[in-house]
């Protein structure tokens, strides 16, 4: 593998000194000889943000990390397939460690998102009514967020309630919510002969599972928490491969029958 000269250290010097050559430089060092172009992206937002701060406080006058040219990313789009769903829960069921792995199912079952699952306390649930209440300060997007229970996700929370022993849904250590479940979610692949899911998959699914039910993009975007249309317009092809069946389902022979 070839190696690229490592960029001089940004840590050890002043903020004025810092140029976007630096960050440029960073940036290509981490792309081509870690071989990480999505890291490299996510170091220049983080540093964007960072000198966001001394601009504000008229420390220097200009953010070095705007104007750097990121690599291309392909949106990653990966579903469970109904077979692999079924796998994925009977490995979920057999497992040893069950709080981790009720929170993956929950995480399936809701198409939340890891943050606010593993976060969560009984304060925010109503489960005579079968909601989830998010406060605004728990959310991504900042705003408060209702989000009605299914069945199956519901008989989790009733069933977790009756075991529960402090503020969390899922507690870890110490009176502590339980902050990591990736050591189960590699467990219970490897069990369930999945290969190349992502934790966050377990949200795309879900919204594959409500298009597939033939619920609008509007419908699955409030699901979600999705303040954008265009957030949500990524699951627009599932709907369009959710008519496309139907409407050949309407056409085979005994199904419909104009008179």
């Amino acid at each position: 593998m070839a190696q690229y000269r490592r960029p001089s250290r940004l840590g050890t010097r002043k903020i004025q000194e810092i140029r976007h050559e630096d960050i440029d430089e960073l940036h290509r060092w981490i792309t081509l000889d870690r071989q990480t172009p999505v890291r490299a992206n996510r170091t220049v937002e983080v540093l964007r943000r960072l000198f966001n701060l001394p601009v504000r406080w008229s420390w220097r006058s200009d953010n070095p990390a705007i104007g750097i040219k990121r690599n291309t990313e392909e949106k990653r789009q990966r579903y469970l397939s109904p077979d692999e769903i079924a796998r994925l829960t009977t490995a979920l069921d057999g497992h040893a460690e069950q709080t981790s792995a009720r929170a993956l199912k929950f995480l399936l079952l809701t198409g939340a998102r890891r943050g606010e699952v593993l976060g969560a306390t009984w304060d925010m649930f109503d489960l005579d009514a079968g909601v989830w209440t998010k406060p605004a300060a728990f959310t991504k997007q900042r705003k408060l967020h209702r989000v009605p229970l299914s069945s199956p996700a519901l008989s989790i929370m009733r069933l977790l309630r009756t075991q529960a022993d402090g503020d969390y849904v899922f507690p870890g250590a110490a009176g502590k919510p339980l902050t990591d479940v990736k050591r189960t979610w590699a467990a219970v692949c490897k069990a369930a002969g999945i290969s190349g899911v992502r934790i966050h998959d377990l949200r795309h699914t879900y919204a594959s599972i409500l298009a597939s039910s033939g619920l609008s993009l509007p419908v699955i975007g409030a699901l979600l928490g999705h303040t954008q249309p265009q957030t949500t317009a990524r699951y627009a092809h599932l709907l369009d491969d959710t008519v496309a069946s139907r409407n050949r389902a309407c056409r085979s022979p005994g199904v419909l029958r104009v008179r």
